[in-house]
Order: structure tokens, then C-alpha cells, then sequence
């Protein structure tokens, strides 16, 4: 899968097949483009692994790879569902369960506060997003997020959100966070990065688009939005793998 190479065609949301069953106001793409709220800025290069945690803790603590050595490796095979109505199905992610690594890492070794009820996700481009710890640690044997270092088998590359990203197939695209490396934990429910285009949930199934407006109103203005997005997003793509 990759971000450089298809057109504008590959990236219409079409109707799929009647044979493909998709998410409630989602339609199919032919490709998995890197996407995001600005899509012109290029992807950011992170080095080596690292994750810091902080907030509602009693210990800040940065865990790197060999923290994530002792953990179990999982793979993820989901659709992957934007909130702009396109989606891909059968995704596959490899990595680390988000709950294995929070209960044995982060919750032990930092003392997290026992009322926190939310995490931040912080990506190395400066995105963030928040999540209820109730869907953050969901322990769903095929839905769960994990903490991705793989696609398809392969390291993560850089347009798709290396060295780390934080993958969540039952929500919309803009929590799963490219290039993670903060989780910050909160008590109360955080602002949103993004204003009421964030819902706080985001579940696919419940069609959570947005904290204010009915899905039914968005579908179709984000769905124009799409491939102009996806190709500005492949400008920028072409200028990263010039420079790599």
C-alpha cells in the first residue's frame, strides 16, 4: 500500500460491491492515502522508538523498544475507516496490544492516577487525539487497539505514521495517531485538537462523526473533500521520498 502512487480515481469513494459489506456511510477506495486535517505539511522523520507518558502520573516515564521487546506481538486485520466516508478493507497491523502495554508498562511503572478516564495520543507532526480509556483499552480479541510498528507485513514507513502508530479499527481514522509518541493521561475529559470536527468517541458503528453535527448532514460535503485532500497529501508524500 502506498501514498505516491494512484490517481484521483483511486481515491473516489465509490459504492462498493454488492458483496462488501461496509460501515453506515462509508464507501470504498482503491488506495490507503496518507490523510489528514492539513494535509500539506510533509510527514515528520522520528528516530528511534520512544514513547513518553505523562499527565495524571505520578512518574513520568519513557519506554523505548526494548520496553516493547517483552510484550506480546498481535497482529490487527480491520477495515480502516476516515471520517471523510472512505474506507479500506481488510487492513492488516501488526505490533502490541494497547491494553497489554498499559497494564503492564504504563500503569505500573508511572502510578497512574486511579480516576484517570482518558489518554491523548500525541503523533511526532503535533496531531493529537483523545481517547476514553473505555475504548482505548478495549480487549476485543480482533477489534483492540494496538500500538502498530507493521503494515502488510512490512515496517511502518513514513507516510504511514513510523516508527509507531496508534491503530484503532472501531474508530474513525483521526484517533489512530501516525508517529506516536506521547500518551498523556487525564482525569477529565481533554479538549479536542480539532474542535467539534472530533467527536470524543468516534465509534464507526454508532457513526460518531462529529461532537455537534448529525452524520446524515456530513457525509456528503466530506466525501467531496477527498481526493483533492488525498492528492495534496501525495505532493507532499513525493517531496518526503525524494528527499529518502
Amino acid at each position: 500500500m502506498t501514498n505516491v502512487d494512484f490517481s484521483w480515481r483511486d481515491v473516489w469513494p465509490r459504492r462498493p460491491q454488492a458483496d462488501l459489506e461496509l460501515s453506515p456511510g462509508q464507501r470504498l477506495i482503491r488506495a490507503f492515502p496518507r490523510f489528514a486535517d492539513d494535509p500539506r505539511p510533509p510527514p515528520p522523520t522520528v528516530g528511534a522508538i520512544g514513547i513518553r507518558v505523562g499527565g495524571a502520573v505520578r512518574r513520568p516515564t519513557m519506554f523505548d523498544g526494548r520496553d516493547l521487546e517483552d510484550l506480546t506481538r498481535v497482529e490487527r486485520t480491520a477495515d480502516f475507516h476516515c471520517v471523510t466516508t472512505w474506507s479500506v478493507p481488510g487492513v492488516r497491523w501488526g505490533g502490541w496490544s494497547l491494553s497489554e502495554l498499559w497494564h503492564r508498562l504504563v500503569a505500573p511503572t508511572t502510578d497512574t492516577d486511579p480516576r484517570a478516564r482518558w489518554i491523548v495520543a500525541v503523533g511526532a507532526d503535533w496531531f493529537r487525539a483523545r481517547l476514553h480509556l473505555d475504548d482505548a483499552l478495549g480487549t476485543g480479541l480482533d477489534d483492540g487497539v494496538i500500538v502498530a510498528d507493521t503494515l502488510e507485513g512490512a515496517p511502518l514507513d513514513v507516510l504511514h505514521g513510523a516508527p509507531l502508530r496508534l491503530v484503532s479499527p472501531t474508530q474513525y481514522g483521526y484517533k489512530s495517531v501516525k508517529h506516536l509518541v506521547e500518551i498523556v493521561v487525564h482525569v477529565d475529559e481533554p479538549a479536542g485538537a480539532i474542535g467539534p470536527k472530533e467527536h470524543p468517541r468516534a465509534r464507526v458503528a454508532h457513526e460518531e462523526r462529529h461532537a455537534r453535527y448529525p452524520a446524515r448532514l456530513l457525509r456528503r460535503p466530506y466525501r467531496l473533500v477527498v481526493p483533492q485532500t488525498a492528492m495534496i497529501a501525495r505532493r507532499s508524500a513525493r517531496r518526503t521520498a525524494t528527499r529518502t
